[in-house]
């Protein structure tokens, strides 16, 4: 923030009392947009700004900003791609070991005491596992990358196959089936919505985990719900949720899932990289020069 004041001046929507008066009121002053995966920009704010020639969002999704909006009037749009792959792998991993391990639930039985009362019962081991990575991008990469060493098999499904010793399995319910451990790794939008639906659930089966460092939208979570209180899948490891951040009780409650608030690149490290991307785009814009990681105008190009 202090290197977009210094080379900028700033109308701070995210901190006005009344947001719509602000808008109203620098409507003709904004050329350019910060933005994030969270908040995004609809058709009718990018109508509000009729001198708008960027957007640049911290993140890496861009499925709640309105390309087609800004295509239609040339307006560039920037992420934040590959400076947080490795947390956000990382994230995945973690929420491997924590859910299939049960880690949370060791840990409150050694805090509540109740550890000298009774044992904890014995967990699933990850070598020789099945790990199925639901859109094989530069982040699925990453994932594969840390699964390898411990030993685990690895299978995906993406829009094509990859040149990967991987095996290619070509739609998510197939993919399910096969793993023990389903990654979701896919961006979010109307192609991905609703992707692991109750028959990929239960095509995971009543030992299978799944992970989702994505999209909350690309899991039915009504049905990832109904199966973890069924028993129909074993387990479940969430980073981010249908509605945040205030997810549905029925899913926090459950004992099966661990929980993670949308924190997977929430680093020091890679906030900061995130930061100065959005900073270095919109610098190198104003300057006349190409952005670094410019987003692609038209919705169909968006890819796992």
């Amino acid at each position: 923030m202090a290197e977009l004041e210094r080379a900028f001046t700033l109308h701070r929507v995210d901190q006005a009392v009344d947001a719509e008066r602000l808008v109203n009121a620098c409507a003709d002053l904004v050329r350019g947009v910060v933005t994030s995966p969270v908040v995004g920009i609809d058709r009718k704010t990018i109508a509000c700004f009729p001198h708008l020639e960027i957007v640049s969002s911290v993140g890496v999704g861009y499925d709640s900003i309105d390309l087609e909006a800004c295509g239609s009037r040339g307006i560039i749009v920037t992420n934040t791609p590959d400076v947080l792959n490795d947390d956000v792998a990382d994230m995945a991993l973690g929420l491997i070991l924590m859910t299939r391990r049960r880690m949370v639930e060791g840990h409150m039985l050694v805090a509540s005491g109740e550890w000298q009362k009774r044992l904890m019962g014995l967990t699933s081991g990850l070598k020789g596992k099945r790990v199925g990575i639901l859109g094989l991008g530069r982040i699925g990469m990453a994932i594969a990358a840390r699964c390898e060493p411990i030993g685990m098999v690895i299978g995906y499904s993406s829009r094509s196959r990859k040149a990967v010793p991987y095996s290619f399995i070509p739609d998510a319910r197939s993919l399910a089936e096969w793993s023990d451990i389903l990654v979701v790794a896919v961006p979010g939008g109307a192609e991905t919505l609703g992707m692991v639906d109750a028959a990929v659930l239960d095509a995971l089966g009543s030992s299978g985990t799944l992970i989702n460092i994505a999209r909350g939208s690309a899991v039915d979570e009504a049905a990832l719900i109904d199966a973890l209180q069924s028993g129909r899948i074993s387990s479940a490891g969430l980073d981010v949720y249908r509605s945040e951040p205030d997810p549905d009780p029925r899913l926090t409650s459950l004992a099966n899932v661990t929980l993670s608030p949308h924190h997977a690149s929430g680093t020091v490290e890679t906030r900061n990289a995130m930061a100065q991307l959005v900073v270095d785009n919109l610098v190198a814009h104003f300057e006349g020069r190409s952005v670094l990681t410019p987003v692609p105008p038209v919705p169909s190009v968006v890819r796992p």
